[in-house]
């Protein structure tokens, strides 16, 4: 030891001398059983299992409390809270080539993309659960906050709690991941067959009547309750990953290397959630593009449910394999302790009374924490920061898949797998690049809020771009075009279909040949059908008076085909590769701001002040954002259906321009 450095009575020198005495006084009898073992003719060897209980008992009494080290301004700390790696208090050696940080990284992002899934599969099946059911706003607001609000409940106490046991409570999130997902799984596999069959019309004067009000409720509570008790148990699940964990990595590996661990773990986050999004989008249902040929079939069936429920089943038990070994790191990474030495000798922008705070674990000294956080303006000008640049990625996954649908007129299915291909690469992409060039650049901490700031302003740009890239809307008989000047805009009965007694509740929109789109073949007056090579074409269509004719292969006239128009817009492209530019910009600050978060306060604080940015980033970000972008679209639509069983139904139709607008804007 240093003449500096003050010897601690208690501490580990008190230690290794009563150690020392206790074996000078044990060596005489050891002496004698060595005499008497060399006259035996034969040395028996101690089995290598045998070595390993007794170090297991030993490295029990690293359970028990210890005395803190106060660090020394020198910088020296005691590494001996560094801890093996094992199961429990069971300290194996074979697993000592895997203690490292590399190896926890794996896993981690294991279970980092299992959750990610899950969220893309809960939010693209509550999509379809909306579109198919009348849902209450309070039971949407339970569906779509109940993640956020949940996590940020828990994030002050896992953040302020947690900190000290850090691997147990990854071990606890991993068995709630899994939990949660089983959750969500559970109506659909107790449930053979949730949706009674819809009054479906398809041609004029041949209605199928078919009350559309005779549903399964018992599959809508339950659906309702597993999902939003699932998506709970996914927010208190969430807070340790995403704030221990980024505490437990950036500890363990020097500071200029950090940016980089951090951006494949925000990586992984985003690619697993992309994931949840493209394994989810081919099970969309498509009632409200269909015919009623088509509804007739299996749509509702047992099949469709089977395949939601097995992909939640096979990411809770992915989940629960990473939770054996998780549960073998330890809570200290060997060589941690000689990377935070080094890290407090850099310079801080925190008061430097705080420099060696040392906080217990009752409630004065939590909410003594969270003043001190709360009077450092910079912390909350950060978590402010990376609220706004969430919003852009909320607004993607919440705005993109509609903006698609309508803009370019896609199908549900085509929309929601081309949101989630621009999702995966750009946020992915965005996050690590962007702690890959910090920490090759080795920034400092103005350096990190030149770049944040100058990534923001490129994405603003990029976003406004977007205005521009944009299709005409074609024209839609009863929306922007009055049946060549028979009927009324906004209403979709005419003099050629007022015979027919239309319904709106279901939209199954045809194309004629006259290129204008009716919102069902029934509104468009024709009076029968064909099915050719498993292709659906109308004839006889009363609204149906121009446009050039075409046989089939019988010698009849085709007056309209089933789906959209053509917008004869090209502009799908161009429209993508602004879009993905956006978010790969606005992804790049996301690193730099929680490395610039735990720059600004103490060691002590730094899960204490992510848990408190995670708070902020709930309140004014992911709890409002998605209803402020799901209300901005709904003011955007045209026609909805307001005849369903007596309730306003799903918006049909949207204005197309006006969307753009809102995209934009917001």
């Amino acid at each position: 030891m240093h003449e500096g450095v003050p010897r601690r009575s208690g501490g580990r020198d008190g230690a290794l001398g009563r150690a020392e005495s206790g074996v000078a006084r044990a060596r005489p009898a050891e002496d004698s059983r060595a005499r008497e073992s060399s006259k035996s003719p034969k040395t028996r060897k101690t089995p290598p299992y045998l070595k390993l209980l007794p170090r297991a008992l030993i490295g029990f009494g690293g359970f028990r409390k210890r005395k803190k080290v106060r660090p020394s301004d020198s910088g020296e700390v005691d590494d001996s809270l560094e801890q093996s790696c094992g199961v429990g208090c069971v300290a194996s050696p074979c697993c000592k080539c895997c203690s490292n940080i590399r190896c926890f990284m794996v896993f981690y992002c294991i279970l980092v993309i299992c959750q990610g899934v899950i969220f893309g599969l809960i939010d693209v099946s509550i999509g379809d659960f909306q579109r198919q059911y009348y849902v209450k706003t309070i039971e949407n607001l339970a569906l779509e906050l109940s993640y956020d609000i949940s996590s940020a409940l828990v994030a002050i106490f896992i953040a302020f709690y947690g900190d000290r046991k850090k691997v147990i409570c990854f071990v606890v999130s991993s068995f709630l991941i899994g939990l949660g997902s089983l959750l969500c799984a559970f109506p659909s596999f107790s449930e053979e067959n949730y949706q009674s069959k819809v009054a479906i019309e398809d041609i004029c004067k041949e209605t199928k009547v078919v009350s559309g009000c005779q549903r399964h409720a018992s599959f809508q509570s339950k659906y309702l309750s597993f999902f939003t008790l699932g998506q709970t148990v996914q927010g208190i699940a969430a807070m340790p990953l995403y704030i221990l964990g980024i505490t437990f990595i950036e500890e363990s590996v020097a500071t200029h290397s950090a940016g980089t661990y951090l951006g494949i773990a925000e990586c992984t986050e985003i690619i697993g959630y992309a994931m949840g999004y493209v394994i989810g989008a081919p099970l969309v249902k498509v009632h409200e593009h269909s015919t009623a040929a088509k509804n007739t079939t299996n749509n509702d069936g047992p099949e469709w449910i089977w395949t939601w429920w097995i992909s939640f089943l096979y990411t809770a038990l992915v989940a629960w394999c990473i939770l054996i070994p998780l549960s073998c790191f330890p809570n200290i990474m060997p060589g941690s302790t000689q990377i935070k030495a080094g890290k407090r000798k850099l310079l801080h922008l925190f008061d430097r009374k705080h420099k060696d705070l040392e906080l217990g674990i009752s409630i004065k000294d939590l909410f003594a924490g969270l003043w001190i956080l709360m009077k450092n303006p910079v912390l909350i000008c950060l978590a402010l920061s990376k609220t706004a640049e969430s919003l852009v990625m909320i607004g993607a996954s919440e705005f993109l898949p509609i903006y698609l649908e309508n803009q370019f007129i896609l199908t549900p299915t085509m929309a929601t797998t081309l949101a989630g291909l621009v999702l995966l690469p750009g946020g992915a992409l965005g996050h690590l690049l962007g702690g890959v060039i910090v920490s090759t650049l080795e920034m400092s901490y103005k350096a990190l809020m030149r770049f944040i700031m100058v990534t923001s302003v490129i994405s603003l740009i990029l976003l406004m771009f977007i205005i521009f890239v944009r299709c005409n809307p074609v024209q839609f008989a009863g929306i922007n075009e009055d049946y060549d000047g028979t009927g009324q805009l906004g209403n979709l009965t005419a003099p050629c279909n007022e015979k027919c007694r239309c319904s709106s509740s279901i939209y199954s929109s045809i194309c004629g040949r006259d290129d204008i789109e009716y919102f069902s073949p029934c509104f468009a007056g024709c009076m029968y059908s064909k099915t050719l090579n498993q292709k659906k074409t109308y004839y006889n269509c009363s609204c149906i008076k121009e446009g050039l004719t075409t046989e089939d292969g019988e010698g009849d006239f085709i007056d309209a085909r089933p789906g959209k128009c053509d917008a004869k817009c090209y502009k799908l492209p161009l429209f993508i590769a602004f879009i993905f530019s956006t978010l790969v910009f606005s992804s790049f600050c996301s690193i730099p701001i929680t490395l610039a978060i735990m720059r600004v306060v103490p060691e002590t604080l730094r899960s204490l002040a992510l848990g408190v940015s995670y708070v902020i980033l709930r309140i004014f970000g992911t709890i409002p954002g998605p209803l402020l972008f799901k209300t901005s679209g709904e003011s955007s639509c045209i026609f909805r259906d307001s005849n369903k069983c007596g309730h306003t139904g799903q918006c049909w139709i949207y204005n197309q321009t006006k969307m753009a607008y809102l995209l934009v804007g917001i």
